[in-house]
């Protein structure tokens, strides 16, 4: 059940991020003050790991975002995404999170010109931020909720 929360939140933020390239921060703060609540009262992660393991995926998280946020790469958002999915799981998910993105972003990025062609008008105007012809970073959280979903398939 905890699994099926994490993944709704994550696709309200990645729907978020692909309409607007940016995600509130009454999602990600929200969600972030909530599992830190939730690992304070509990002791344990939103997905059962302990609280040691929570506090070593949120030093991962920023450890592999800041320096991409610093750079221009990564929004403020996607940095804030990764924290709260850190306090809420433990470093294999958020590894397996950030790892699988990436991966989704690459074949996007080489499928992309291929398959655009065959959108019709309505996919290509809600995917805009998205088509291959985009210049500069693109929206990052879709690609974090594929990572998440093939983690949760794995947890399941």
């Amino acid at each position: 059940m905890h699994n099926f929360v994490l993944l709704a939140w994550f696709a309200l933020c990645a729907t978020q991020d692909l309409r607007h390239r940016q995600i509130a921060n009454s999602l990600t703060l929200g969600g972030g003050a909530l599992v830190l609540a939730y690992l304070l009262w509990t002791g344990s992660t939103w997905l059962g790991a302990s609280a040691a393991q929570g506090g070593t995926a949120l030093l991962l998280a920023l450890l592999l975002t800041l320096p991409g946020y610093a750079a221009g790469r990564l929004g403020a958002g996607d940095v804030k995404l990764l924290a709260a999915l850190a306090l809420a799981s433990e470093p294999s998910t958020l590894l397996g999170t950030f790892i699988g993105a990436g991966l989704a972003m690459l074949l996007w990025l080489w499928l992309a010109p291929r398959l655009w062609p065959l959108l019709g008008q309505g996919p290509q105007a809600s995917l805009h931020h998205l088509a291959p012809e985009t210049l500069g970073k693109r929206p990052f959280a879709p690609f974090l909720l594929i990572g998440l979903t093939g983690m949760s398939i794995n947890i399941l």
